[in-house]
């Protein structure tokens, strides 16, 4: 297994945010999230100026083997997407914390980190799962 960047809070679903000062948080899907999915061929980015909720349906991953949507760990205004990833989708198999992240969100309820997941709960949650 990869190692899992401890700056990083994650959902149970396998997406993480990384704060980039107080109120704005960078997101995209993990490593872990990555290697089930396979080669990635597609990423529907949100929209800049969404207002979305926690838990949210933010954006679409899709690889040669299945869809899977990608979900808001934080309440917030979408405030930027990462536009390589339309003609480069493969970044989020190759480098899914670094150049594969998928948008910046502005958070509203800075709160709700907190019931986010460590990497070492991450890591824990998807040994559990298989």
């Amino acid at each position: 297994m990869s190692s899992i960047p401890e700056e990083l809070r994650y959902t149970k679903e396998s997406e993480w945010i990384r704060m980039d000062d107080d109120f704005t948080g960078t997101c995209g899907i993990t490593d872990h999230a990555q290697e089930m999915l396979t080669d990635i061929v597609f990423v529907e980015l949100p929209d800049v100026g969404i207002e979305v909720a926690q838990g949210e349906q933010v954006a679409v991953v899709e690889s040669v083997k299945a869809v899977s949507n990608v979900y808001a760990p934080v309440s917030g205004k979408i405030v930027e997407v990462n536009s390589a990833l339309e003609d480069s989708p493969e970044l989020l198999n190759s480098d899914p914390y670094g150049d594969g992240w998928i948008y910046k969100i502005e958070i509203k309820n800075k709160t709700e980190l907190e019931g986010l997941l460590t990497a070492e709960q991450y890591g824990e949650h998807i040994a559990s799962e298989g």
